[in-house]
């Protein structure tokens, strides 16, 4: 068993960097799932959306949520599911976070939350 992994983001910014990413190493080594959130969504509809998706990735090893920006509605649902020990939300995601985390799937959660983090934070280079 592995960490699931649960992409929520404004519009469908996580599913996109998910397809680019599964394109790039050809599958998902993962259990993953995506949740769109638009701006005129219904907050307990997508509240409830996010727990059964949390429900679905989850294989028992816990799950790693990766979200866009901090503050915003889908990070504040995000943090709505980091009630235990077993989900851990990481704001800020980029394509390089996302491959870092696909690359690494035998890492238990703290380990695989510590790859987002240095793989987000790694990937955002100033380009002379």
């Amino acid at each position: 068993m592995s960490v699931g992994l649960l992409i929520i983001t404004h519009n469908k910014i996580g599913q996109q960097l998910l397809e680019t990413a599964t394109v790039m190493l050809g599958s998902s080594p993962l259990k993953t799932a995506s949740l769109a959130i638009e701006c005129d969504c219904d907050l307990d509809q997508s509240i409830t959306q996010a727990k059964s998706l949390l429900t679905e990735v989850d294989q028992g090893n816990g799950v790693l949520v990766l979200t866009d920006m901090y503050g915003s509605t889908p990070s504040n649902i995000a943090n709505r599911l980091s009630d235990n020990n077993s989900v851990v939300v990481i704001t800020g995601i980029n394509l390089p976070m996302l491959i870092r985390v696909l690359n690494y799937p035998r890492l238990n959660l703290t380990q695989l939350s510590e790859k987002a983090r240095s793989g987000g934070h790694d990937g955002i280079m100033i380009c002379k």
